[in-house]
């Protein structure tokens, strides 16, 4: 399936910050599949079996963007950009939500055909990333912003730029600091220095 047009598509996200809702509709089709990539790519970093599923998570940000009200969408990339904030969101809070005890969070669910998943790389864990990038934030936005588009969203550098409204060359030199920085941070936080 060929990837419509950016302009199109910014066209119709102008038209439903305009108040069209019929415009959403046009939009939602055209902007699923990439959507549905995006949190694909981001999914399969997840451990096997995770209780979120692709399409779930497409669907918590869908509602999100409703309930948002009026945005004044830039174009294309800065949709996806949202997007992509919206599933890290998502995705921390799920995360969150599932280590407390409260709510069971150190349970391991089962289900009836339960398989035996071996990885040779433990999960990433998505609070602890998540909590790294707010303090990357702290020390430089812009390089948290570019992680958060590039790893969330999906977006590509030339994509990121746009939205960042910086070279690509910047967005380069930014995500592999970022990436240093990050592996860093992550690192330190291993209790047996891993």
């Amino acid at each position: 399936m060929p990837t419509p047009p950016a302009k199109e598509i910014t066209q119709l996200l102008r038209a439903w910050s305009g108040g069209d809702s019929q415009a959403l509709e046009k939009l939602t089709p055209l902007v699923y599949a990439e959507l549905h990539r995006a949190a694909e790519r981001y999914m399969s970093r997840e451990r096997p079996g995770h209780m979120l599923q692709t399409t779930a998570l497409i669907h918590e940000v869908y509602m999100r963007l409703v309930d948002f009200g009026q945005v004044d969408w830039q174009d294309r990339a800065h949709f996806f950009a949202v997007c992509a904030r919206l599933m890290r969101r998502i995705l921390t809070d799920f995360a969150r939500s599932r280590r407390t005890r409260k709510r069971g969070g150190d349970g391991r669910q089962l289900s009836l055909d339960e398989k035996l998943y071996v990885s040779p790389e433990p999960a990433p864990d998505l609070v602890a990333l998540d909590e790294a990038l707010t303090r990357l934030a702290g020390v430089d936005e812009r390089k948290s912003q570019v992680v958060e588009l590039r790893f969330f969203g999906g977006l590509t550098e030339e994509e990121t730029a746009g939205v960042l409204k910086v070279s690509q060359e910047t967005v380069k030199r930014d995500w592999k600091l970022a990436k240093l920085w990050l592996l860093r941070e992550l690192s330190a936080e291993q209790p047996d220095g891993r």
